[in-house]
């Protein structure tokens, strides 16, 4: 009875496999047509990369003279060199050179704080240098500071 069973079984031919193969083909070209068509048209809007408001024209950089600090009594003999630019509007640029020794004393205190060995971990200047920004920003006033550059990270 099992054979009878699974010969009815064969016999059957299967529905759509083709079909829907080709079904398939067709819509997958219909909707790639309809999309280049709606590209080239402009029904799809293009993609640009926004640029700043005032261009590039705008921006100057205040250097933060290199600071030099030791590293800690369990580092005995070693320092770290740190040296980097600010970002800022050319109209920012005088407000932010005048408080350049309390942005020195924020940065010399945070860099002290943080443990020798984290200093050495490669990740730790993103964070390190987004902690720096946010300091720099609290100090200079808010938006005067667009970024912070390192320039000179040197544990030696």
């Amino acid at each position: 009875m099992s054979d009878v069973a699974d010969r009815g079984m064969e016999d059957t031919p299967r529905k759509g496999g083709k079909r829907g193969l080709i079904l398939a083909g067709v819509l997958a070209l219909a909707l790639a047509g309809g999309g280049f068509v709606a590209a080239r048209s402009g029904l799809i809007p293009t993609f640009s990369p926004k640029t700043p408001e005032g261009g590039l024209g705008d921006i100057a950089y205040v250097t933060i003279p290199p600071l030099v600090l030791s590293l800690g009594p369990g580092m005995a003999g070693r320092h770290l060199r740190f040296a980097a630019d600010l970002e800022v509007r050319r109209a920012d640029e005088r407000e932010v050179t005048l408080v350049m020794p309390r942005i020195r004393d924020v940065l010399n205190g945070y860099l002290r704080a943080v443990e020798p060995e984290r200093l050495e971990q490669p990740a730790m200047l993103m964070t390190l240098r987004a902690q720096m920004l946010r300091r720099v920003q609290i100090v200079a006033g808010e938006g005067r500071v667009r970024d912070l550059l390192v320039s000179e990270f040197v544990i030696n």
